[in-house]
């Protein structure tokens, strides 16, 4: 198998959507074993095969089933085999018989023939996707009258945001980077940038933080030497935001290994905090803080133009486990505001249940977010809160789903 020319790349690409649609795993977590050993360029590559594939799953499954006179069972091998074909010709822009070439290596017997007739067929008739993918009829549901342009912003992976170190340094480095701005501290590029190549990472000019995750820690402002909890801090953005503010920040998070990506980051641009590895719903601080960023555990619906995964991963019942340990989380954090401290809230997840209800159960004062506070394009709820979707800024290269909110102490 190994000796055919990019097979390597295909192998992996499957291997993921296995763990992905089978076993429920991230994309991300089933890149880190499908992917082991590959090139950089093979890595990427599968990665795409295995995104593309899950963003247009649906338009997909559906040319499939134009073309076959028995339905192919869901979870069936050449179904996804041919999901992973017609990825690479549709999206890709793979020459049919580089994709044929690499794609029947993966099967065997009957359902190698039946693939290569079913994908010889569709090429012979044009077929194309449609502009906008289709989108799960739970998560159209769901997501109500944001599912049109939600849906519309899948179709083009995201670009690469990075967030400054220095604010001031926003036109050079928008000019050194060749990127645009959408506001001070942040650069987009174009993507598919190998970050470690860029001008100002090894100096530590920056680091990757998408534009909507950038905003909650905004919101606290400037630090002035004062105190801030970063609970769930990892994989280390807000920390790097708020140390970079004038914060004194103790960063928290259970995971150990993701803490690790952290503390490369903060040696890497010269900012400082403190690093604790404990679960914060049994961590006990022994003191109180001047500002608390809760970027709480979640879905991660937010996310589903980087990882579209999320899209067939997520029901109601890991949505309700989410938002019960939100609720949790956001009972400790309370408790470990100092008096006149602020709070804010936050989740990369497009689910009510994760983000406006439960900022309705906070029993703070509320903190309004102002229309000035925030970068052009976007604005407040009318009950004070930040709500962003995929579809917004979308002429600007769009942004992550996030819901913030604030209050502050008496």
């Amino acid at each position: 198998m190994a000796k055919v020319q990019g097979l390597p790349a295909r192998t992996a690409a499957l291997r993921m959507l296995d763990a992905v649609l089978r076993r429920g795993e991230t994309l991300d977590l089933a890149e880190r074993s499908a992917a082991k050993g590959l090139t950089p360029s093979d890595r990427a590559f599968a990665r795409a095969i295995a995104g593309e594939s899950l963003r247009w799953m649906l338009d997909l499954d559906a040319m499939i089933d134009g073309a076959t006179k028995q339905r192919l069972p869901d979870d069936a091998k050449p179904r996804t085999v041919l999901r992973m074909m017609l990825a690479q010709w549709l999206r890709l822009e793979t020459p049919p018989h580089a994709v044929i070439a690499t794609g029947l290596e993966l099967l065997s017997g009957g359902p190698r023939r039946l693939a290569h007739g079913v994908f010889s067929a569709l090429v012979k008739q044009k077929a194309a996707l449609p502009a906008v993918p289709t989108l799960p009829a739970e998560v159209a549901a769901r997501w109500g009258g944001r599912a049109a342009w939600i849906a519309a912003a899948l179709a083009t992976p995201p670009p690469l945001d990075l967030a400054l170190r220095d604010w001031s340094e926003t036109e050079h480095w928008t000019v050194e980077l060749g990127g645009t701005s959408l506001a001070p501290g942040h650069v987009r590029l174009a993507r598919g940038s190998a970050v470690e190549r860029l001008p100002g990472f090894e100096q530590g000019a920056w680091w990757v933080q998408d534009f909507a995750a950038s905003l909650p820690a905004r919101l606290l402002g400037h630090g002035e030497g004062r105190s801030v909890l970063d609970l769930c801090a990892a994989p280390g953005g807000k920390t790097l935001q708020l140390a970079a503010a004038g914060w004194r920040v103790t960063s928290i998070d259970k995971s150990a290994k993701r803490l690790d990506r952290l503390v490369e980051n903060l040696d890497r641009t010269g900012l400082t905090a403190e690093v604790v590895a404990a679960d914060a719903l049994t961590w006990e601080p022994g003191r109180t803080y001047e500002a608390i960023l809760l970027d709480a555990p979640c879905t991660a619906t937010g996310t589903c133009r980087r990882h579209p995964d999320v899209i067939h991963r997520i029901h109601a019942p890991q949505i309700a486990e989410m938002a019960e340990l939100q609720a949790a989380l956001l009972e400790r954090a309370i408790g470990w505001l100092a008096p006149g401290g602020r709070l804010v809230y936050a989740t990369c997840s497009l689910e009510p249940e994760e983000g406006e209800q439960q900022a309705a159960n906070v029993a703070l004062e509320p903190v309004p977010i102002l229309a000035n506070e925030l970068p052009a394009g976007l604005a407040p709820t009318s009950e004070g809160w930040l709500r962003t979707d995929p579809g917004m800024l979308s002429d600007a290269g769009g942004l992550d789903g996030f819901f913030v909110a604030r209050w502050r102490t008496g």
